[in-house]
């Protein structure tokens, strides 16, 4: 979440009428600075808006439509107006994949927001790559997704020219993690577990490695089903390896009941996750979750000057979710994509080009700006530059910030 704008672009063919030189529809609306007829720009969304995930999906919608609802109120691009069109995909790849096609047969669509997913991710990157319609995503953090399958091999490839994050990755959140469980809580022996999705084994797999190099020791690893409530048979394994901590790559929905079930079984250690785990709803799934840790990407929100705006506007447009874990990420997101379609519109004389899809991507890649979360710009992966993560504690039923940083390789 960010939001000084620096760089823009956006839109789309309009349908049938190659004679019109901007992406999108033609609205009455007149407010919002300027008078006439203002353009239709979409900003698509593409999260879990149902389901064990909504929360956080939600958050993420929320945030995004505020995003264009400020740019249009304070009239961030001349001549035209943006909305949103919000995609629910259930945290599914093959929804996800649904959601991609539908949005890139949207011509006024310009760019999207989401998934949460890295799987999902996946599932639709090659759609949108394919239509050169940028994606920016405020949550994914499985590495290959810019660098490539190769990228711990040091070769580095960018699969996709369309896609974006604000996020930073599981190259450095797990690590982090590691460290800060090695050096900081002196927890030498762990046992760690994965959910299987490319989300929590490549989590589980970067903290693995780092947690080794320190001389941690791994006294036993387990999958389990992302859909699994009963997890005695990983308590069970976890609880005679004599482990001093579990960490656990997944999401909150498993997270929360495996933690329970560990603390009711008599092991009185911490739980330690990623982003995926950090949610208020992990700690109204688990009755015994005091003491467990979980890393998110930037800084809260909560003590960064650049999002004391964000949190109030947030506050008062009502909306029924807290914007969560992603908000921030969500808003800054959003603004990129405004950022770029005005950077597009700009450079044709105030008005949107007939193929503004590849030039907002274009313009993405040149973003820069400070926003919610800080200073808002992308690598040459597609990456944010943003590589700043935070270890946040249980205490008193709520997350709280214990440290801040980047991580030291």
């Amino acid at each position: 979440m960010r939001n000084r704008s620096l760089i823009v672009l956006t839109s789309v063919l309009t349908t049938g009428a190659l004679t019109l030189t901007a992406c999108g529809s033609r609205d009455d609306d007149k407010s919002g600075g300027g008078g006439g007829d203002k353009k239709t720009v979409v900003i698509g969304v593409s999260v879990p808006l149902t389901g064990d995930l909504s929360a956080l999906g939600q958050g993420i919608k929320n945030s995004v439509d505020l995003a264009a609802k400020t740019a249009n109120k304070n009239n961030e691009v001349p001549g035209v107006e943006f909305k949103i069109e919000a995609l629910d995909d259930q945290g599914q790849p093959n929804s996800g994949q649904q959601n991609a096609t539908k949005l890139v047969a949207n011509k006024d669509v310009a760019g999207v927001v989401g998934p949460l997913n890295s799987s999902v991710a996946q599932s639709m990157q090659k759609i949108f790559d394919n239509a050169k319609l940028a994606d920016v995503s405020p949550a994914n953090t499985a590495p290959e997704l810019t660098q490539g399958k190769d990228w711990q091999t040091g070769k580095k490839a960018r699969p996709f020219k369309s896609y974006f994050r604000t996020a930073t990755t599981d190259a450095v959140q797990g690590p982090f993690a590691a460290q800060y469980l090695y050096n900081e809580a002196k927890v030498k022996k762990v046992f760690v577990i994965d959910d299987q999705k490319t989300y929590g084994a490549g989590l589980a797999k970067t903290f693995t490695q780092e947690f080794k190099k320190l001389g941690g020791k791994v006294v036993g690893t387990d999958k389990v089903e992302p859909e699994e409530r009963d997890f005695n048979a990983a308590v069970s394994k976890v609880k005679s390896s004599g482990a001093k901590a579990v960490y656990y790559g997944g999401e909150y929905p498993a997270a929360g009941p495996l933690s329970q079930q560990l603390k009711d079984s008599g092991a009185k250690i911490p739980l330690m996750g990623g982003d995926g785990m950090k949610s208020d709803d992990f700690i109204k799934l688990n009755k015994k979750s005091e003491g467990d840790l979980g890393t998110s990407v930037g800084e809260p929100v909560e003590v960064l000057d650049s999002a004391k705006k964000f949190v109030a506007d947030y506050k008062t447009a009502n909306y029924p979710d807290p914007y969560e874990t992603y908000g921030g990420y969500s808003y800054d997101s959003a603004w990129a994509i405004i950022q770029a379609v005005k950077a597009v519109a700009q450079d044709n004389d105030g008005k949107l080009p007939e193929d503004s899809r590849a030039k907002i991507v274009d313009a993405l890649a040149k973003v820069s700006f400070n926003g919610v979360t800080g200073a808002v710009s992308f690598d040459e992966f597609g990456d944010t530059t943003n590589k700043t993560l935070t270890v946040y504690k249980v205490e008193g039923k709520a997350w709280k910030n214990v440290k801040s940083g980047e991580f030291k390789g």
